[in-house]
């Protein structure tokens, strides 16, 4: 098992060292090592949208493309949520859509007015 932390911006392990740096594979994200070897508190990663905006509860954000749900439905794009809540774990973004409650992955979700 290795030491390599998760991506800060989309939370994705797909995770390597390059140099001085960690790269993700996913998003293309880099960061230096060095700022990845301080402590971490729980609730300290800043949870970002698809365009790099920072989120917070409360804020109301659409659909950049369509989701499947379990259940057999479809979520889709241009869909919008209000009052969010932003939580830990894989899923960072809790939302209500038509009354049901989900866990999304903010990469799929861009923050509006």
């Amino acid at each position: 098992m290795t030491d390599i932390p998760a991506c800060p911006l989309c939370a994705m392990e797909n995770t390597y060292p390059d140099g001085e740096n960690y790269v993700c594979a996913d998003c293309g994200h880099e960061w230096s090592m060095h700022a990845a070897a301080g402590p971490t508190e729980p609730g300290a990663t800043t949870v970002r949208d698809a365009n790099g905006t920072a989120l917070s509860d409360g804020d109301s954000v659409v659909l950049i493309k369509d989701l499947k749900a379990k259940g057999g439905s479809t979520l889709k794009m241009g869909t919008k949520a209000k009052n969010i809540r932003l939580v830990d774990g894989d899923h960072e973004v809790d939302v209500k859509i038509d009354g049901i409650g989900y866990l999304l992955k903010s990469c799929y979700l861009k923050k509006t007015a």
